[in-house]
Formats: structure tokens, C-alpha cells, sequence
């Protein structure tokens, strides 16, 4: 029997309330949760475990138990001014956009609406694309995108051969349709935030930035250094901080007394995905950090072998890299 403890009020994790509608149907969530709930898979809800249940009395309960409660710590951005309303982490903003559209009515007040306000995101990836995508369909006044660094080239640079990442210029859905709403990709690269501003009433007004240049020292490190006279203040009454995230938060490994790699994650290897205490295994953000959805799925199959294996003493399940077919032939 599998038990899945969730700290929401709805299963999914990031996929249910994290990744807008208009990027991920809830429905293909929900026809997922309803084929696992028909195999035999128990659901709690509003299950927040180091908060409102006990870890330690699932470990004493279950054979097993895995730890995949992703890397939600977000990065701050402590500038004066930070504890101004309108500044918020775009998490939040997001996970509020998803839950207006299930609860409605039932949030009483806590919707973070972007309608008729200039936006600021502030930091990239794919959360500051949902948070520009979301924005557009609240119907904001204007809206733009902070980069720290530099504009990327089309093509690889010199210093990033193949096979690394290549580190070249994309444009995503939510920079096509901030182009197409307002006639120019909202990303202003190279801006360093200073300060968030105040009006006369103490709201949010907007944002003090000071442009960077980046060069390399003598050992070839990348360093930053302000533009003297570049300051700029940008109108914004809606700021949200999209700067990544920095691991899992504490309270689960605290109560657990579960060892935590340099990164603050849960230490835990790949492949066998065993943490410090007999019979907890973690995969995921919250082992590797913030990462993408298809390694979450790839670390959740290999998690499944590794806790079979721990649990049976072989599995028939595939490894990772194996087909099912390739398992079962071994």
C-alpha cells in the first residue's frame, strides 16, 4: 500500500498549483491522480509533514518513506524596502493566480492580481516566464523583465563548447507574447537592483536599478562592477522575485535529523537515493535542487526500483536509462 502525504489541499504539487493553467491543463494532472487512486494509491491532503504531521511516526509506520517534497525556499532579495506590499516572491504569485481559478471567491483577498499595474519580474527561467505569461492575462499596464547578466549570444561563445549547455539567446511563450501585447521583448539585461521605492502613502511605487558591466580578471573569473551614473527608477506597483530557489525548506530535515549536502538539499545519491536514516529515501528538487519536471519523473522511477529493491531485495522495475522491457529482460 502507498500513502502520498500532501501539504496542499489538492495532489500535483508544483504541477497542480505551481505551472499556470495555460502551460499545463489540470485536467491531465487530475486524469493522473485519478488512475493512480484507481491501482490503489491513498491520497492525504493538507498534510503538511514537519508541520502538522509527525515524520518520525511515518517512518515508524511505513516500510518505507520517500522524501519528494521539492526545493521551495525561494531566493530573497533583502533591499531596503523589501517590506513594502506589492513586493512578492513569484511563487506566491503564481500558486495564487491557479488557486483563484479553482477556489475563486473562497481566497478572500489573497489573489496577487496584476490588472492595470506595471509589472516588474525580477530574475528569469521558466517561473519568470509563467510570471510574464500571467501577468499578460491579468491585463497589466506594462511590463518588464530584469536580467542580471548579459544578453546572451545567438550563437555558443568561445568559452561554452559542446557538450555543455549551451548558453545562447531563447525566447520563450511569455517574451513572444510581451512582445506581441507591447511591441519589444521585456527583458532589460545587465540591471542590478538597489532599492524598492515608496510613494508619499508608503506603497509601492517602484524600483531603483543601476547598471553592470561584467568583465573577466586575470584567472579568467567573471567579475561585476556598477556603472557609475547609470541609476534608473522604474514605475511598478506589482514586483515579484523570480531569482530561483535554495533547496528544501529546513523544518523537515531538522525534525528527521537527516544530513543535508553543501546545498542545503537533502543528501542523498543518485541511483540508490538513500538519505541518512535507514528506510528514507528523497528524490527530486529537494535531493538535486530546483530542476525540471522530467527529472522529477526520472527520479521518482528510480526511486521506486531503489525502495523496491530495499523492500524485496531485487526489482524487476527498470533502472534509469531502461526501458521496462530491458529490465524485465535482465
Amino acid at each position: 500500500m502507498v500513502t502520498v502525504y500532501e501539504r496542499a489541499d489538492r495532489i500535483g504539487g508544483l504541477l497542480q498549483y505551481g505551472i499556470p493553467n495555460m502551460k499545463l491543463s489540470k485536467e491531465a494532472v487530475q486524469r493522473r491522480v485519478d488512475k493512480m487512486t484507481a491501482e490503489g494509491v491513498k491520497f492525504v491532503t493538507s498534510a503538511n509533514v514537519g508541520q502538522n504531521v509527525d515524520p518520525k511516526e511515518l517512518v515508524n509506520s511505513f516500510d518505507a518513506v520517500l522524501l519528494a517534497c521539492g526545493a521551495t525556499k525561494p531566493r530573497d532579495l533583502p533591499l531596503p524596502g523589501r517590506e513594502l506590499k506589492g513586493v512578492h516572491f513569484a511563487m506566491d504569485f503564481l500558486t495564487s493566480n491557479t488557486k483563484q481559478s479553482v477556489h475563486g471567491d473562497l481566497l478572500n483577498g489573497s489573489f496577487i492580481s496584476a490588472e492595470g499595474k506595471d509589472v516588474i519580474v525580477i530574475g528569469g527561467g521558466d517561473t519568470g516566464t509563467d510570471c510574464i505569461a500571467t501577468s499578460l492575462r491579468h491585463g497589466c499596464r506594462s511590463l518588464v523583465n530584469f536580467e542580471l547578466l548579459p544578453k546572451p549570444p545567438v550563437d555558443r561563445a568561445p568559452d561554452n563548447p559542446w557538450p555543455e549547455w549551451p548558453r545562447i539567446f531563447r525566447v520563450d511563450y511569455g517574451h513572444e507574447e510581451a512582445e506581441a501585447k507591447f511591441g519589444r521583448d521585456p527583458r532589460e539585461y545587465q540591471l542590478l537592483t538597489k532599492e524598492f521605492l515608496a510613494d508619499e502613502h508608503g506603497k509601492l511605487r517602484g524600483v531603483k536599478t543601476v547598471h553592470v558591466e561584467w568583465t573577466k580578471d586575470e584567472r579568467g573569473a567573471w567579475k561585476m562592477a556598477e556603472v557609475a551614473g547609470s541609476e534608473k527608477d522604474w514605475p511598478a506597483q506589482l514586483i515579484l522575485l523570480a531569482m530561483g530557489f535554495l533547496g528544501p525548506e529546513s523544518y523537515l530535515a531538522e525534525s528527521l535529523g537527516m544530513k543535508l549536502d553543501p546545498r542545503s538539499n537533502f543528501e542523498a545519491k543518485h541511483g540508490n537515493f538513500t538519505t541518512s536514516i535507514p528506510g528514507v529515501f528523497a528524490a527530486g528538487d529537494c535531493r538535486r535542487g530546483q530542476s525540471l519536471v522530467v527529472w522529477a519523473i526520472n527520479e521518482g522511477r528510480g526511486a521506486a526500483r531503489a525502495i523496491d529493491t530495499y523492500l524485496m531485495g531485487s526489482s524487476a522495475l527498470p533502472a534509469p536509462g531502461q526501458t521496462m522491457g530491458t529490465a524485465l529482460s535482465v
